[in-house]
């Protein structure tokens, strides 16, 4: 299993920083700058800095405002840009202990957050009061959440179990535990009736939202599934594991995998749908790899973390910008919108170097390592 933040909560954590969005700290390292440069080139958002690790990242759905949840248990809103400076726009304690998520409603007006408290809150967002306080929402510490429509929340805790829970009682419709381990990540389909969820225990299982029940679970694939996306207009499921692998399911048929996709030299943390061919994953060695699927092919590094894990990756309401975060205590932009104009040839042979090749906004492979030397 990759060392996450949920490894990190019970330690110490400092930082030299706060907030800026200036590129002018006097704790900038001149490989931080050379990035800033190279954002303004692009016309990119400047990194933010926080004053402890962010652990969970969210994008409105409509504007250019991100939530940030930090171990420490606050969650920082900010209004994001491409030409002028961020904003802190507000700061607020959602929970004593470490937050482990956050993320936007459908339309934008609320948001939730869970947390090592065993506790989900959901928040309105232009006044941060507290909409809905479920304090034991779980007899054991929550790891993931997914908001399934403007009434329905799911959450998954440290040893397996699923909720899905209805706002309007603050009750729990559903309460199933098929896995051994903890509920890594959560998707649902467009109809919001087929919920997948992945799991420590290394297998993926399904649920069917409105009945009310569990549906399947897949074979165990001896590593952690850590995360999951739906893609090809709801047609393929993909799942990024804790040996480097992609491992991709037809609809409904949940068993066992269509197809494996291998490569990443580390666990894929996290992953995220840029459209319907390509996903951006975030790893354990910081990088950040756009991917098409069927044909499956590393398109290259579009970001990256340096000496620190991918802890969440987001794409922006509208899909030019990829947000990153990372126990650097850092938020940074990436541009994905050259990744729409990318096509696959089916009849070329795969590049092995375009792995770990930094692929720019112009389209262009470069020697990724070329910067650090």
């Amino acid at each position: 299993m990759a060392t996450s933040s949920k490894d990190l909560e019970n330690s110490t954590t400092s930082s030299e920083s706060e907030f800026s969005d200036d590129g002018d700290s006097s704790n900038d390292e001149e490989e931080e700058s050379e990035k800033e440069e190279e954002n303004e080139q692009v016309n990119l958002p400047k990194t933010i800095r926080c004053d402890d690790v962010i652990v969970s990242l969210s994008s409105h759905p409509r504007e250019d405002i991100l939530l940030a949840a930090l171990m420490d248990g606050t969650v920082k809103i900010y209004s994001y840009s491409r030409e002028s400076p961020n904003i802190l726009k507000k700061s607020v304690q959602a929970h004593k202990k470490a937050c482990r998520g956050v993320e936007f409603s459908q339309d934008g007006s609320w948001f939730s957050t869970i947390s090592k408290d065993k506790s989900l809150r959901v928040f309105d967002t232009a006044s941060t009061n507290v909409r809905h306080r479920i304090l034991k929402a779980h007899e054991d510490p929550i790891y993931s959440h997914l908001i399934i429509d403007e009434n329905l929340i799911a959450t998954g805790d440290d040893e397996g179990r699923l909720k899905v829970w209805d706002l309007r009682s603050e009750k729990a419709i559903v309460d199933l535990r098929q896995h051994e381990e903890y509920i890594s990540d959560m998707a649902i389909d467009k109809e919001k009736r087929i919920l997948v969820a992945t799991s420590g225990d290394s297998s993926l299982s399904a649920y069917n939202i409105r009945q009310r029940k569990f549906l399947m679970q897949s074979e165990s694939f001896h590593n952690d599934m850590l995360c999951v996306q739906i893609i090809k207009k709801g047609r393929k499921v993909v799942c990024g594991a804790g040996d480097g692998a992609l491992n991709i399911f037809n609809w409904n048929e949940f068993g066992n995998i269509s197809d494996r996709f291998p490569g990443h030299p580390q666990s894929i943390d996290r992953c995220v749908a840029v459209n319907e061919n390509v996903i951006c994953t975030g790893s354990m060695d910081g990088m950040i790899r756009a991917i098409h699927i069927l044909p499956n092919r590393f398109l290259g590094v579009v970001g990256e973390h340096p000496d620190f894990p991918i802890e969440d990756i987001v794409v922006t309401h509208d899909s030019e910008i990829l947000a990153s975060c990372s126990h650097d205590q850092k938020i940074k932009f990436w541009s994905v919108n050259h990744l729409h104009r990318t096509e696959v040839d089916t009849k070329e042979k795969a590049i092995k170097g375009h792995k770990d090749a930094k692929f720019t906004a112009s389209g262009k492979h470069e020697n990724f390592f070329a910067d650090l030397e």
